[in-house]
C-alpha cells in the first residue's frame, strides 16, 4: 500500500499525519461489523452545538445489505463510481437543518456534522482502514431513494475500506494515487488578532 503521511511544518499526531483519502480500495476484504461499529461510535462523540447532534448516517454494507449498498453508489458521480465499486462501505451523512429541542434553523449542523465525519476518517485511520469523502453525487436521488425527510441536507458519501495497492487504479486515477500531498502554507490560511494579520 502507498503511505502519504502529511509533510507538515511541525510534528502532527500519527493519526493526523496519516490520514489521507485513497481511492484504490480491497473489494475481496470486508469490514468487520465491530469494526464498523468503533468507527460509528467515534462520530456519535463528535462535538456539536448544544450537543444537538445534528447528524444522521445511512451506512451502506455491501456484505450484508448489497441492494442499499448498489442504490448508494448508483447516487455517485460517474467518476466517483469507477474506484468507489470496491468500497465495501459507503456512509451517506446527513445534516438535519433543525435543532432537535425547539426545531429552529440550525446554522451550524453542516459543520457539526462535518466534524462527526472527520472522527469516521481519524478513527477508521487509526484501526487501519482507508476513508475518503465525496461531493461528488446525487443529493436528490439519495433524498429519493432512502425517502430522506425535508428538513435534512445530503452532505457527502464517505467511502470506507482497506486500502489496496495503486496499480489496480485506471491511469488518471493512479497518477492522482502516488502524487505528493499538499497543502496552502500556513500563512494563507491562518491569521492573528484580525484578517489578514500573519504571525
Amino acid at each position: 500500500m502507498h503511505n502519504k503521511p502529511a509533510n507538515s511544518s511541525t510534528p502532527l499526531h500519527d493519526i493526523i499525519r496519516n490520514r489521507w483519502s485513497p481511492r484504490s480500495f480491497d473489494a475481496d476484504k470486508a469490514v468487520d461489523q465491530a469494526i464498523l461499529t468503533a468507527l460509528l461510535e467515534a462520530a456519535r462523540w463528535a462535538p456539536s452545538c448544544f450537543n444537538d447532534q445534528p447528524w444522521r448516517f445511512i451506512v451502506c454494507n455491501k456484505s450484508n445489505d448489497a441492494a442499499a449498498w448498489e442504490k448508494l453508489l448508483g447516487c455517485l458521480a460517474e467518476k466517483n463510481q469507477l474506484w468507489a465499486k470496491n468500497a465495501p462501505v459507503l456512509i451517506l451523512s446527513l445534516a438535519m437543518q433543525n435543532f432537535g429541542h425547539n426545531d429552529k434553523p440550525n446554522r451550524w449542523s453542516a459543520f457539526d456534522t462535518g466534524a462527526a465525519s472527520v472522527s469516521i476518517c481519524l478513527q477508521a485511520t487509526a484501526l487501519g482502514l482507508a476513508s475518503h469523502q465525496m461531493g461528488g453525487f446525487d443529493a436528490e436521488r439519495c433524498r429519493e431513494l432512502f425517502k430522506l425527510p425535508e428538513a435534512c441536507t445530503p452532505m457527502s458519501v464517505i467511502a470506507i475500506g482497506y486500502q489496496a495497492e495503486a496499480e489496480l487504479l485506471s491511469e488518471d486515477f493512479k497518477q492522482i494515487e502516488l502524487s505528493e500531498r499538499n497543502r496552502k502554507p500556513l500563512e494563507e490560511s491562518f491569521y492573528f488578532g484580525a484578517w489578514g494579520i500573519k504571525e
